[in-house]
């Protein structure tokens, strides 16, 4: 970033106010996980009810690459929860050369020139006419805005068209990702039946997508039949981005929004956008969208000290782990050493990360376009309650 940029970003700082809002929003999302995880001093603490808490950033990456000894497929292991709402064959549930074996086939999904098309494709105009809206005067809520983004990605994936994927489809996905709880490792019957259900609303057009012989393909689940996937990796692949990507890209958006806002950043990267990769790496730290990743010990092991054996969950504590580098700060830029950290590490590195990244420049690009303009203001905002991914439900952006 230029000296001048800097300078400005310091004299605009305004300390201290997007970690107020950010606890608020934890604080929403779970009034009593979030406390009791933030009151942890240990670097690895067990937990009754919960598991052994892992908040140490050296320590949730030696965990997440030893799957010889910590797995994602055994008791309190992600495999309990989603494995019977999604079936057996999901990289979010598997292991071994099963897992890389699908990993390979649905990796040219997220290579460059796919992911760069597909974003155009699917938010190119929508960005273009967010900008115009905002250079207007409109007031524009970032959360219904980035919705209706991952909407058009999500309607690409699935098969269906824009308008199906509506606010009402957003709810009822966030109401199975609602289910989950720390101190419940699996989901109950009737939620694993309502969660069926609303996978089935989506895999019912994504089926006809995937069986579609037209060439070359034209959607997502059409070019996953050519790429080898069978229908039911297929299926399982579709629900496992619709329910983990898309939440937690309406969580992000709108708080990184609401950072660089509070910390005076919108207005400097709207002038000089040479900081732009580095205030949003900053911007996954601080708010690290999945806050919790979870594994279960396959073999005797010990993390920093702490004996486990088979069985025993581990619970990843990452937004403890990557706030432990400080407040948002692009000039520092702590987020550099954590290598993504948030993302994961090794063989279960998020698959759909380029796609992630590719959304989120596209939709910054397009406020810091009117921020060029015009400077922008935060005239409402109101933090989401009762939801897995700590979020707003309101963030309303205005020309000021």
């Amino acid at each position: 970033m230029s000296a001048a940029a800097t300078a400005a970003a310091a004299a605009q700082t305004r300390p201290g106010a997007e970690r107020r809002w950010e606890e608020r929003v934890q604080r929403a999302a779970h009034p009593f996980v979030y406390p009791l995880l933030s009151r942890i001093r240990r670097p690895v603490l067990r937990v009754p009810r919960v598991g052994v808490v892992v908040t140490e950033a050296e320590l949730v990456r030696s965990v997440l690459l030893d799957t010889a000894r910590f797995t994602k497929t055994g008791p309190g292991s992600p495999a309990d929860l989603w494995t019977p709402v999604l079936g057996p064959s999901v990289l979010l549930n598997m292991e071994g050369v099963d897992h890389l074996a699908l990993r390979r086939r649905l990796g040219p999904l997220f290579a460059p020139a796919f992911v760069n098309a597909l974003t155009a494709e699917t938010l190119g105009g929508a960005a273009a006419r967010l900008t115009e809206r905002l250079l207007a005067g409109e007031r524009v809520d970032a959360v219904a805005e980035v919705r209706d983004f991952a909407g058009r990605v999500i309607s690409r994936l699935v098969g269906l068209d824009h308008d199906v994927v509506d606010a009402g489809l957003f709810a009822r996905v966030s109401a199975v990702t609602g289910y989950v709880r720390l101190s419940r490792p699996r989901f109950t019957e009737p939620q694993v039946r309502r969660a069926r259900a609303v996978l089935d609303e989506l895999t019912t057009h994504a089926r006809a997508a995937y069986r579609d012989d037209g060439v070359p393909a034209r959607t997502v689940p059409a070019r996953m039949r050519e790429l080898g996937l069978s229908e039911q990796e297929a299926m399982g692949a579709v629900g496992a981005f619709v329910l983990t990507g898309t939440e937690t890209l309406v969580s992000y958006l709108p708080r990184m929004l609401a950072i660089l806002h509070d910390t005076g950043w919108l207005g400097v990267l709207a002038r000089d956008r040479s900081g732009e990769a580095a205030a949003i790496a900053e911007g996954l730290r601080v708010t690290t969208p999945s806050p919790v990743m979870l594994r279960s010990v396959a073999a005797p092991a010990r993390i920093g000290g702490v004996a486990v054996g088979p069985g025993d969950r581990v619970v990843l504590a990452t937004f403890l782990a990557d706030r432990a580098a400080g407040a948002f700060d692009p000039v520092a830029n702590p987020a550099a050493s954590l290598k993504q950290l948030w993302f994961g590490a090794g063989a279960h590195f998020c698959l759909g990360a380029p796609l992630a990244m590719a959304q989120i420049g596209t939709t910054l690009g397009a406020v810091l376009d009117a921020a060029a303009a015009a400077p922008l203001a935060i005239v409402e905002r109101r933090a989401q309650r009762g939801t897995l991914i700590p979020g707003y439900s309101r963030l309303v952006l205005e020309r000021s």
